[in-house]
């Protein structure tokens, strides 16, 4: 489903998508489910300008070095091997047969084509280009017609901007049958008019005039060639890019500021075989990190560190790597002499006290925090782990309170307990994750605190000792929550959030229940998927029951599995979407604010917006502004970082909301916000199904496929706006309006789109009771 009709990407089938197992998988790129826009540069060349391609392609990474969208070429029927020296300059590019540049008009697969032509050089940004939304963007070059004076016309082989929503088929048939100098009267009601720098005529530079600064992308037309007298400042901006692929790769890896990761990840790695240096492993490694792709980032960095102890910053990210890969010992030495420099020894204190915790050695672990403490006082990873793993005195706890950890433990008879592998969230942490573990519970017992249930934390590492109390619980539970995801807390036992290798898993001899647990991948998220598959094989053949929280998920996870298993993955709704079931008593009457709540959320923004996070600031603030005149309209922050919403809309249009700050609130009080709102519209999954399940009508800010494959399930992909839908603002407002409008009737659809999942909510509680067995 499409959240939005706007911006379903075509080719989002994920061409390419590679069979279960194989090394890395784009499959999880389907941007239709989120409406992610999809981007490409697209430049027509023949034989003639493949010299000119390469040097543009040196240009737009050296002046753009954060943007790696995809490079298509089209070309009249060149063989494959025309494009080799283009490939080694750019890790996306993309050849297809045309005859002619108008294809850029109806380029398949992208919804924004920025089209360039091999005459041409960038020399500075286009993020701007890439934040257009609207219309074929272009520069109306200003012409001499003789007698006539002077004229503007669109050029054909200019730069132009194209959104394919825009671009029906009478508008692509005159583009394509114009004839002449001017593209103009073709794209009339459709023209974006650029600014010159981003089409500069070289020949305006006669005379040896300089390039002005302000240019972006420079072209040369006509008769100026290499060695054309008057415009040597303009043939010196070109010839500043005519490298060889090691000087490419050395001036892409030593410009400063963000790098783009698949850029980088593709220069750095023949520069270092060709320059080995410390400095230069450590960057290939912290790419492959960013990437996921550990024992690459370990195979590079470890044979040039040795035990040098002049790299702390790459004994770090060595350490760090290694703890992915749960090769802890290796791990913990690593860290141990990063810790030895006064600049890295925080962090790395703070790596050690979380390797520790993730060993069950709480004692180690907080003597670790203490000493990053004592090395900078204010340094939050550390003071976080010291509180965490300070020895607790048992204290009786508030039956809304999130369980977990060694606090659960050993505090009733195990064989009635049973045992929960789950995020246990603390402290200022997401309040979805403190609520979600008691809805689990709450499932199976009123009773939601230790005497009937023993938490072990899904990311510490299942040894010896962790089995057999596993094992002296009647079940286990596993879930619910995202669990599928590779990158939170990644580990190279099971490549997923539970910390478990292969080997004690199948060693399991009670029952094991997976429970409500979403595969969690981004759009356009990859990842290598050969080890999470063979760990979900072995659950999966271990599990009495295995239920998924949405069929989108479920549809992920069978794709990974033999055919032999995928019909034991079964649908169980996230708990927290029936919490009026499973606590009547508290939701029986419900007294409404007149409050619209909104959340957003910024883990991996760049995935999340991509180019779109200004447009979708925008759009938001016009919605916003419209509610305020009915509502009042206040923020609910998941966790601190979600705040970053509220100052960039202060700052940047001027609207201040009042915050809720439900990561500093108990479980009680944040259902109790989310069940008296009138309205919440989120981001965040729980910041959906959370007030969804206490009864409140919902608008999702679809930019993570669970909140579409949520809307998916209950029937309402309408309660869904893409974050990149181009016309959000007053979509969203009328939608919130009309619920707002009838909101009697909007709740009463809550109710009863809620049916479906406490139906089957209850026959799967009922099947694993018996599985279970008596408490």
């Amino acid at each position: 489903m499409t959240p939005s009709p706007e911006s379903s990407a075509p080719g989002s089938s994920a061409p390419g998508a590679s069979a279960p197992g194989a090394p890395v998988s784009v499959a999880d790129d389907r941007s239709a489910v989120t409406g992610r826009r999809r981007i490409a540069f697209a430049v027509h060349t023949d034989r003639d300008g493949l010299p000119g391609l390469a040097t543009l392609i040196r240009s737009l990474a050296l002046s753009n070095p954060g943007v790696c969208e995809d490079l298509v070429v089209l070309h009249p029927g060149l063989p494959d091997s025309s494009f080799d020296a283009a490939r080694r300059l750019h890790p996306r590019l993309v050849t297809r047969r045309a005859e002619d540049r108008t294809a850029v008009f109806r380029l398949e697969g992208y919804d924004t084509v920025v089209a360039l032509t091999p005459a041409m050089v960038v020399l500075g940004s286009l993020d701007e280009l890439l934040r257009m939304r609207h219309g074929v963007g272009a520069v109306r070059q200003l012409l001499c017609a003789g007698e006539a004076g002077e004229r503007r016309a669109v050029l054909p082989d200019g730069l132009l901007v194209v959104q394919r929503a825009d671009v029906d088929e009478a508008l692509a048939d005159r583009l394509g049958d114009a004839a002449g100098d001017d593209l103009g009267p073709a794209l009339t009601g459709a023209l974006v008019p650029l600014d010159a720098r981003y089409d500069f005529l070289a020949r305006r530079l006669h005379d040896d005039t300089p390039v002005p600064g302000h240019v972006a992308v420079l072209r040369f037309t006509g008769p100026v060639g290499a060695d054309a007298p008057g415009y040597g400042p303009a043939t010196e901006a070109r010839r500043r890019f005519e490298l060889s692929d090691e000087e490419f790769r050395a001036a892409y890896c030593a410009l400063p500021g963000r790098k783009h990761p698949d850029l980088l990840a593709h220069c750095a790695p023949p520069l270092l075989a060709a320059r080995p240096s410390l400095d230069l492993a450590r960057t290939v490694a912290d790419v492959h990190r960013q990437q996921g792709r550990y024992d690459e980032a370990v195979a590079v960095l470890a044979p040039v560190v040795g035990d040098r102890l002049d790299a702390p910053r790459c004994h770090e990210t060595l350490g760090v790597c290694l703890m992915a890969l749960s090769r802890y010992d290796e791990a913990e030495a690593h860290l141990l002499l990063a810790a030895a420099s006064p600049d890295v020894a925080p962090r790395a204190f703070a790596q050690l006290a979380r390797l520790a915790w993730l060993c069950g050695r709480d004692a180690d672990a907080h003597a670790y925090a203490r000493q990053g403490l004592d090395a900078d006082p204010t340094d939050g990873g550390c003071h976080g782990w010291y509180v965490r793993t300070r020895p607790r005195v048992p204290e009786p706890r508030r039956p809304d309170e999130a369980y977990g950890g060694d606090a659960d433990h050993d505090t009733g008879d195990a064989a009635r307990q049973l045992a929960h592998v789950a995020l246990f969230a603390e402290g200022r942490e997401n309040a979805g994750d403190k609520v979600l573990p008691e809805a689990v519970r709450s499932c199976f017992d009123r009773d939601t605190g230790p005497r009937r249930w023993y938490g072990q934390p899904v990311h510490r590492l299942v040894d010896e000792e962790a089995l057999e109390q596993l094992n002296a619980r009647r079940g286990i539970v596993v879930g619910g929550g995202g669990l599928f995801l590779p990158d939170t807390s990644p580990n190279g036992n099971s490549h997923w959030q539970w910390n478990v290798p292969d080997d004690l898993l199948a060693r399991v001899s009670t029952p094991l229940a997976v429970f409500a647990v979403g595969y969690n991948v981004f759009d356009g998220q990859l990842y290598r998927r050969s080890r999470f598959a063979e760990s979900l094989r072995v659950l999966v053949e271990r599990s009495a029951f295995f239920g998924l929280r949405n069929h989108g998920s479920i549809d992920r996870v069978r794709e990974l599995l033999p055919a032999g298993l995928r019909d034991r993955v079964r649908y169980q709704p996230c708990p927290t979407t029936v919490a009026r079931h499973l606590d009547p008593e508290r939701f029986a009457s419900v007294e409404r604010s007149d409050t619209v709540l909104v959340n957003c959320a910024y883990d991996r923004a760049g995935l999340r917006f991509g180019h779109d996070y200004g447009h979708f600031l925008a759009q938001t603030a016009t919605a916003l502004r419209s509610l305020r005149d009915r509502a009042d309209v206040r923020y609910a922050a998941h966790m601190p970082a979600d705040e970053k919403f509220v100052h960039d809309l202060r700052r940047e249009h001027g609207i201040a909301l009042p915050v809720e700050q439900l990561y500093a609130m108990s479980n009680d009080a944040v259902r109790g916000l989310y069940g008296r709102a009138r309205l919440v519209i989120g981001m965040r999954g729980h910041a959906g199904m959370i007030p969804f399940g206490c009864g409140t009508p919902i608008l999702s800010l679809v930019s993570h496929p669970k909140l579409a494959y949520f809307l998916s399930d209950i029937g309402r992909p309408e309660w869904g706006l893409s974050v990149h839908d181009r016309e959000l603002g007053a979509r969203l407002a009328e939608r919130a309006s009309a619920i707002l409008d009838h909101h009697a009737s909007a709740v009463a659809d809550v109710h009863g789109a809620q049916e479906l999942l406490w139906k089957t909510t209850r026959s799967n509680i009922g099947e694993l009771r018996n599985t279970f067995g008596p408490s």
